[in-house]
């Protein structure tokens, strides 16, 4: 059930909730087993920067170097959403281009005016550029990607997600506003960009 619960969080972050739809696991056990690998450093949780009364898994992948080969699903083509589309989809639409060189968007399901300043000089610290990047709206798009991944609770929370969905759960940098938020973002999509790149597809967890 533990490996069961480690091959589900692989590709993306879920709240106890989702866990247990996929896993077929009564919340009882499931929280047991969540227990057992939080006691053991290989999960973490914390709350939700939408509904702060929800909470999400997060695998801690330095973790399991040497133990397990977390795979994921790869792809070609990606969408990138987040709820204003200024800052986290932003970065993670720039480097996935850089990263993977396929095609790519981003969204928002309220885009802001602009892109995020921070994000902008974020970028430009790490070599990309993003300075002639608007926001979009959701509804405008018309695309049919390999992956589409929610990099903010808020939207994940509001939308219909599909089953074949990611979600990463990722804090709002614009919310500290200092430099090292922005590019703490940009580093950890970075991770897990390259980790969604570099891993063959994954099986489904039989139910």
């Amino acid at each position: 059930m533990r490996l069961a619960i480690v091959e589900a969080l692989g590709c993306c972050d879920r709240s106890p909730v989702e866990l247990g739809t996929k896993l077929g696991m009564g919340s009882n056990l499931l929280a047991h087993h969540l227990d057992v690998l939080e006691s053991v450093g290989l999960i973490e949780r914390f709350r939700s920067g939408g509904d702060g009364r929800r909470r999400y898994v997060h695998l801690r992948r330095e973790a399991l170097v040497g133990l397990i080969d977390v795979q994921t699903a790869s792809a070609a083509s990606a969408l990138f959403i987040c709820s204003a589309n200024s800052a986290r989809s932003q970065l993670a639409e720039a480097l996935w281009r850089s990263l993977a060189g396929g095609e790519c968007c981003s969204a928002g399901t309220n885009p802001a005016e602009r892109v995020h300043p921070g994000a902008v000089a974020a970028a430009h610290r790490a070599g990309l550029d993003i300075s002639s990047a608007q926001p979009r709206q959701l509804d405008d798009l018309d695309m049919h990607p390999d992956v589409i991944v929610t990099v903010c609770d808020r939207a994940h929370e509001e939308l219909t997600v599909g089953d074949d969905w990611l979600h990463w759960s990722i804090p709002d940098p614009a919310e500290d506003g200092s430099p090292e938020a922005f590019d703490s973002v940009i580093a950890e999509l970075t991770t897990r960009i390259e980790a969604l790149l570099a891993s063959p597809p994954t099986h489904e967890v039989a139910q």
